[in-house]
């Protein structure tokens, strides 16, 4: 699926961030960190990032919890877990190539770390395109009946360990198809070789308890960060654009440019002919979206 581009391991702080490069693009192609959702892994950016790469110098992480990264234990604060951990992840890996600034272009989970990553570091992200969310706060704040159905995994993954764990090991394969596989569009948008890859990576030790301590990190700790970013009257500044889809749950349960806007200053946005997995969903348009918005 990556023809040319070259895998990296690093370590911080302990853990292991893997994932892939590809630095050829001309000279003054900028430097651009594609970040991955849930359940997923980078192998999500497949069909938008050879195109991207003649373009940007591009690094794709697994965040930790997920894909080849490390899964680091628990613990009671799920700080291990929180978006702030995961930015700063980011930010060095980032920094291993050399890159001091760059922008991101995220899809739900990593979206999420996206976000942090740019509130708690302003100076580092030029400029960020996030894929198919809201603000973590603002649909906790704003989740009705119908959004808790769609993303009942929201809900079902911050309980209390073991049981989600224990639920999601007893068959992890089938929890990738169930969650993937219902929405819009089934399990038909995801060429063979990246399911495949979604279901090897659940299956590794420790990869439940990512997922739920990313979640539970989520309903905790990162609420703690963005309130207190609202109190302080905290609102990002750079030029930052949120696409999504009009067949998924965010967009059809929320105001997405609404509850961004309470939360950046400058901030574009609109919906694709798509579902929530837009980066396999819809490739050419959101190929079409980045090339546009990170060349500006």
């Amino acid at each position: 699926m990556f023809e040319g581009f070259t895998p990296f391991s690093i370590k911080r702080n302990g853990v292991t961030l893997q994932g892939r490069t590809a630095l050829d693009a001309p000279w003054e192609g900028s430097p651009l960190l594609l970040l991955h959702g849930h359940p997923q892994t980078h192998a999500m950016w497949h069909k938008v990032a050879p195109e991207l790469a003649k373009r940007f110098k591009l690094v794709l992480l697994d965040l930790r919890g997920y894909g080849d990264s490390g899964r680091p234990p628990y613990d009671a604060q799920h700080a291990a877990y929180s978006k702030r951990e995961m930015a700063l992840d980011a930010v060095a890996v980032m920094q291993h190539f050399g890159f001091s600034q760059f922008s991101i272009l995220a899809h739900d989970r990593g979206a999420r770390v996206a976000h942090r990553l740019a509130a708690d570091h302003p100076g580092i992200v030029q400029r960020m395109m996030l894929l198919d969310i809201a603000p973590t706060l603002g649909m906790y704040e704003n989740t009705s009946q119908n959004f808790a159905t769609a993303y009942w995994h929201w809900f079902f993954l911050i309980q209390p360990q073991p049981l989600p764990e224990a639920l999601i090991e007893s068959d992890p394969v089938r929890y990738i198809r169930s969650v993937m596989g219902k929405r819009h569009a089934g399990l038909a948008a995801f060429a063979p070789e990246a399911l495949a890859e979604y279901e090897r990576c659940i299956q590794i030790p420790g990869s439940a308890r990512g997922i739920c301590e990313d979640y539970r990190a989520s309903a905790t700790i990162d609420l703690e960060h963005d309130r207190a970013d609202i109190a302080a009257g905290k609102k990002l500044t750079l030029p930052f654009k949120v696409l999504w889809g009009e067949r998924g749950a965010v967009g059809a349960n929320f105001d997405v440019l609404e509850l961004w806007r309470e939360r950046a200053k400058e901030v574009s946005g609109r919906v694709l002919p798509c579902g929530h997995y837009i980066a396999e969903e819809a490739p050419g348009e959101l190929f079409a979206e980045a090339h546009n918005f990170f060349s500006s």
